[in-house]
C-alpha cells in the first residue's frame, strides 16, 4: 500500500469541511460528535480542533461555504425575466434544503442564537434582496424602497414556511415553491410596471 500523501493546511481544511458537511446532513446536530469527524476524516482529534475550534466552528464554516455555494448558483442576474429566474432561485434552495434537511434546520433553529450562524443567514438573505431588486421590473425608481421592504420580508417568510415544511410536510414541493412565488408576485404587484402585473 503506497504511503498516504500529506495534505496542505488548505487540503486538510477543505477535506473536514466535506466531511463535516456530510455528517451534518446525515444527523442531527446535536447526533454529530467532534471525534465522529475526526473519525471520518481518518485524523486525530487534535488535528481536527487544530482547524476548528469546536463543533459550533464547524458547522458555521460548513454552513458559510454552503451558503456561498448557493449564491453562486442562484440565477438572479437577467432584468425582465423575473418570473423564471424567482422560480430557479427557489428549486435550487429547495434542492439543498431537502438534501441537507438536517443542516438547515441546525443553521436556524438550534444555532439560531448563535451570533456566527446567524450573521451567515443575514449576509445570505441581504444578497438575494439586492439581486431581486436587480432583475424587478418596478414601475419607478420611487418604488424601490417599499419593494425592498417587500423582499425582505418576503424572504422571512420562505425561510419560515421552508422551515416549517422541512418539519413537517404539509404539501407537495412544488406546492410549496408556487406558494412562494405567488406570494411575491402577490406583494410585488402594486409596485411592478402595469405590463408585469
Amino acid at each position: 500500500m503506497p504511503p498516504r500523501r500529506r495534505l496542505s493546511p488548505d487540503e486538510r481544511r477543505a477535506q473536514l469541511l466535506a466531511v463535516g458537511a456530510r455528517l451534518f446532513a446525515r444527523h442531527p446536530y446535536e447526533e454529530v460528535l467532534m471525534e465522529d469527524v475526526a473519525e471520518a476524516a481518518g485524523v486525530s482529534r487534535a488535528l481536527l480542533y487544530r482547524h476548528f475550534a469546536g463543533k459550533q466552528e464547524l458547522f458555521a464554516a460548513v454552513y458559510r461555504q454552503a451558503t456561498d455555494r448557493l449564491l453562486e448558483q442562484v440565477p438572479l442576474d437577467r432584468p425582465g425575466d423575473m418570473l423564471a429566474q424567482l422560480t430557479a432561485g427557489l428549486d435550487v434552495h429547495l434542492d439543498y434544503f431537502t438534501a441537507h434537511r438536517n443542516t438547515v434546520l441546525a443553521a436556524n433553529r438550534v444555532l439560531a442564537g448563535d451570533p456566527v450562524v446567524q450573521t451567515i443567514i443575514d449576509g445570505e438573505l441581504d444578497v438575494l434582496r439586492s439581486r431581486f431588486l436587480g432583475i424587478v421590473p418596478l414601475a419607478d425608481d420611487s418604488a424601490r424602497p417599499a419593494a425592498a421592504a417587500v423582499l425582505k420580508s418576503w424572504l422571512v417568510f420562505v425561510r419560515v414556511l421552508c422551515l416549517d415544511w422541512l418539519t413537517e410536510e404539509t404539501c407537495t414541493r412544488a406546492q410549496l415553491r408556487d406558494a412562494c412565488v405567488g406570494a411575491l408576485l402577490g406583494a410585488l404587484g402594486p409596485f411592478l410596471r402595469p405590463d408585469n402585473t
